[in-house]
């Protein structure tokens, strides 16, 4: 349920509604927009990345998991909302709550993941990351499908984006608050305090302490180095997608709005498909073969989008990243699933999500940065962001998972 409830922050403020407007309205179009919200975005993730590992120590260390997240919801719900609040010519007000919304939203992602292994067993890991993912897309979806039904009316009333926009905003933080309820009503933390097993200096010098050991050590966790190395690269062409799909699509395939948003519906109902149905192909094929699987998706994606002069070929590329998307979310999360220590879950999924919000700052900068270097060339910017995804093929081929999961063992 928390996977369904986040969701439609990412579906609407990151990638359908909000980044078109911020680049369209709040900027007023001019030619550093894109790049403004890139950077607004990288600014967020470089927050996520310092934070991620210090709290997912603590939450290790003090079984604060649950408590962690009740925080970082309200204050992700608490800024979507603020975003209603910016108008043309905003720009700083939007970039602040921007910045603070992503930042909530990104920490609670990473403190959700890593109840995975508390819920499933690891024969299970991929089917039930499968099943998070899927009802993700759904979530985002409703949010969706709520905000342009609001739109749909708003327009034809005569009110323009400044009106239905803000408005957007306001539906998509009550679902989120709404949605969550249920995960702080039954879920469990299940973790076990540890400050008495030798940290009880403070928070700030345990969560340090507790990471520099890990960070001491990590030679002894090769594939799950590899592995987010891996994660790094090829998110980075995702987290492009998601964050410029909006903009490359009324930028670069002059879609309108309506369109635009009808694309992103179909783009999420293929990735809960994808999600959903490789949740159960991958604990039979394999959490790596998988991920690869995904990639060489993600390479003929970037190639028909980049190629695309008809809106034919742009939606069959959009429908092949919706089923790719999907799936290769959920295959990274189980596979770090696997490579977890016990009792060190959410440290570990605190450098999964240093890994992930990297790539978010990677990815979108590289495209933002191409398209403002060369002028506004949106094809060349997605395909110089498509080449992550053949690194990240690369990489996937040293991992051995199951030497991997050893390792974790050992070290308890």
């Amino acid at each position: 349920m928390y996977d369904f409830a986040n969701s439609g922050y990412t579906t609407v403020v990151i990638t359908a509604l909000f980044n078109a407007y911020f680049v369209a309205v709040v900027a007023g179009g001019a030619p550093w927009a894109t790049f403004a919200w890139t950077a607004a975005l990288a600014v967020s993730y470089a927050l996520i990345m310092l934070s991620a590992p210090l709290l997912g120590t603590f939450a290790d260390l003090h079984a604060a998991k649950k408590k962690l997240l009740f925080i970082t919801t309200v204050g992700c719900v608490l800024c979507t909302a603020g975003l209603a609040l910016a108008g043309p010519g905003d720009l700083v007000l939007a970039i602040i709550f921007v910045v603070l919304s992503n930042f909530f939203f990104g920490s609670g992602e990473n403190l959700i993941a890593a109840f995975l292994p508390e819920l499933a067993h690891e024969d299970s890991v991929g089917t039930v990351s499968g099943w998070g993912w899927s009802l993700g897309y759904l979530g985002g979806l409703l949010s969706l499908g709520l905000c342009l039904a609001y739109i749909s009316w708003a327009q034809a009333r005569g009110l323009g984006p400044s009106h239905f926009v803000p408005v957007s905003m306001l539906i998509t933080a009550v679902l989120f608050a709404l949605s969550s309820a249920p995960t702080f009503l039954w879920l469990k933390e299940r973790a076990l305090p540890q400050a008495d097993q030798g940290f009880s200096r403070g928070w700030i010098v345990d969560a340090f302490a507790r990471l520099t050991k890990t960070l001491r050590h990590a030679h002894d966790f090769a594939d799950l180095r590899r592995l987010l190395i891996c994660i790094v690269f090829y998110q980075a062409g995702i987290q492009a997608v998601i964050t410029l799909a909006a903009v490359y699509a009324e930028q670069a395939m002059k879609f309108t709005t309506q369109q635009t948003l009808v694309l992103i519906v179909v783009v999420n109902l293929m990735a809960a498909a994808g999600a959903f149905a490789f949740g159960y192909l991958q604990d039979r094929l394999g959490h790596l073969r998988s991920i690869g699987l995904t990639l060489v998706g993600w390479i003929m994606m970037t190639l028909l989008a980049w190629s695309a002069q008809d809106a034919p070929t742009f939606w069959a590329a959009a429908t092949l990243a919706g089923i790719c998307l999907g799936a290769s979310q959920s295959a990274a999360r189980a596979a770090i699933a696997v490579l977890s220590p016990v009792t060190r879950r959410a440290e570990f999924f605190g450098l999964w999500g240093l890994a992930v919000k990297f790539s978010s700052i990677l990815g979108p900068i590289t495209y933002g940065l191409v398209t403002w270097l060369t002028a506004g060339d949106h094809r060349l910017a997605i395909l110089a962001s498509g080449s992550y995804f053949l690194v990240g093929l690369l990489l996937l081929a040293g991992i051995d998972l199951e030497r991997g999961r050893r390792a974790a063992q050992e070290s308890e």
